[in-house]
């Protein structure tokens, strides 16, 4: 049936939609930018709306059927809506496919039928503890004397597996387990990170270095802005993100290095730009995007965003 609508609609003016669960968020709105020129680039109409909640979300997916809108593009408020996501695609005959976070059908497995654009969360976690040692190395720390401060979003399945590399890496450099600090944010911002830091700050007051991961570069932000308030500044906190976010980005163009020691860049442009060519060319030939799409990350810190950023935004 897919196929036959993409035929169908190949001599109607397209138009996409592309939801995401939080607009504000710097990488959203990259992701939004590369897929609006996208749309200048093949000459179809994006309609973009934030999905903050389930309820929101069904109520854009409806939306966009009104506008006549052929297919979106969507990251789900909670990943286990995916059956709800695929029953309303179907039920106003639009294609769908996921991006950053991937759907998940009632068992808890990855919704088949669905393409998705992703990342390998485990692997881009690995390379953030890597680069922790690394710089951990370079300052002279001992890891045993270390700990790391695991800012924790457990109920997304990208923010288990991210920190989880990023945790089994930092083991395998020397860092003992019982260093590592678990601080659960309620939700995936700067403010939440702060307010999850600074309790763990408060009950784990032994140590006088630390590291920190996240689930983004919002989360390693938060963390290193609660350690500035309790007085810890560069030579006692290594950040590293994920994202390489405007967050990121604002971080390194201060005058003096802080906490926020680098991030691992994914690419914003494949995931807004692609995914979009991708569901418009699914659109006009009815030929589906890979099933799974995984992108790979780059370090980025003070010294190089510059030529990094230039390098995945071409």
């Amino acid at each position: 049936m897919l196929s036959a609508l993409g035929c169908s609609q190949a001599a109607e003016p397209v138009k996409i939609g592309f939801l995401v669960k939080q607009a504000e968020e710097p990488w959203f709105q990259d992701e939004w930018r590369f897929a609006e020129q996208a749309a200048k680039d093949k000459g179809f109409t994006l309609v973009k709306i934030g999905i903050p909640s389930g309820e929101k979300m069904i109520s854009a997916i409806d939306n966009l059927a009104a506008q006549k809108v052929a297919g979106f593009i969507i990251c789900a408020p909670d990943v286990k809506l995916g059956k709800a996501v695929q029953r309303a695609a179907k039920r106003n005959d639009m294609l769908v496919m996921s991006v950053d976070d991937r759907l998940l059908d009632g068992a808890g497995k990855p919704l088949e039928g669905v393409p998705h654009m992703g990342i390998s969360a485990y692997e881009i976690g690995k390379q953030v503890g890597q680069a922790l040692a690394a710089e951990a190395k370079a300052r002279g720390w001992k890891l045993g004397e270390v700990a790391l401060l695991r800012v924790a979003y457990d109920q997304l399945p990208t923010g288990v597996e991210r920190t989880a590399g990023a945790v089994d890496a930092l083991k395998a450099a020397g860092l003992p387990a019982a260093n590592v600090v678990d601080a659960p944010q309620a939700k995936t911002d700067t403010e939440s990170s702060f307010n999850a830091a600074n309790i763990a700050f408060t009950k784990q007051q032994g140590f006088k270095r630390w590291m920190a991961v996240g689930l983004n570069d919002e989360s390693v932000l938060g963390a290193v802005r609660a350690a500035e308030g309790r007085g810890m500044r560069r030579d006692a906190m290594i950040g590293v993100g994920i994202g390489g976010s405007k967050t990121a980005l604002n971080e390194f163009a201060k005058p003096q290095p802080t906490g926020f020691f680098g991030t691992v860049m994914l690419s914003p442009k494949r995931h807004g730009y692609e995914t979009s060519v991708n569901m418009y060319n699914w659109i006009k030939t009815g030929k589906a995007p890979a099933p799974l799409t995984l992108t790979s990350g780059t370090l980025m810190t003070r010294t190089n965003y510059v030529q990094v950023r230039a390098q995945l935004e071409k």
